[in-house]
């Protein structure tokens, strides 16, 4: 299996990456619609404290930051490889995910990426799910060469864009385990019942 892997590895994906890369998006995806199924507004709205995101918000800078880095992907592949650069975290897949994923170090969102309440509540997953689903396909069928293109992350430094698009996979982590930090403040609102299945 090894053997047939080099010849490939120049221009495209090994089987093996674009399996680990469907399944973080796979595997991220559903963990986020678990966790803001069944949502009442109040609770969707419900801020922890002053300068604390709800969930809504989240929710929102997930969808508005998966868009954006699908879209420099699509761009930085417009021009060619470059060799004369390298990863921050080449070699270190697995690293920058749990980083990424991980809120131990809080970072601030710039300004074009904040939450500003772009869409109704009804929308917010329906928006994340057409840019997952955008990122999904991307990743599903690209033959790019993604490691010998890279931008750099304002924190991190140069990425390559297979690294980029597992970024994507463990943003969505980092926000979704935000989001249940806000909700298990002590305030937070009690789901009403009318919303509760039968």
């Amino acid at each position: 299996m090894a053997g047939d892997e080099p010849s490939r590895r120049e221009n495209e994906l090994t089987s093996a990456e674009r399996e680990s890369l469907l399944k973080n998006l796979a595997e991220s995806r559903e963990r986020l619609l678990r966790m803001a199924q069944g949502l009442s507004r109040e609770q969707l709205h419900h801020r922890p404290a002053p300068g604390r995101w709800t969930v809504a918000e989240c929710v929102e800078h997930i969808a508005v930051v998966e868009e954006r880095v699908l879209g420099s992907i699509q761009k930085t592949l417009a021009t060619g490889p470059d060799s004369s650069k390298r990863s921050a975290m080449e070699g270190q897949d697995d690293v920058l995910v749990a980083n990424v994923a991980d809120r131990v170090t809080r970072i601030q969102a710039p300004d074009v990426l904040a939450p500003t309440g772009r869409w109704p509540d009804e929308q917010l997953l329906q928006e994340f799910e057409e840019a997952r689903q955008q990122t999904h396909d991307f990743a599903a069928s690209t033959s790019a060469d993604l490691r010998r293109h890279f931008f750099k992350h304002p924190v991190i430094g140069e990425l390559d864009l297979y690294q980029w698009l597992l970024l994507i996979a463990a943003h969505c982590d980092r926000h979704r385990a935000q989001s249940e930090e806000v909700m298990a403040s002590t305030a937070f609102p009690l789901a009403r019942q009318a919303n509760a299945p039968a």
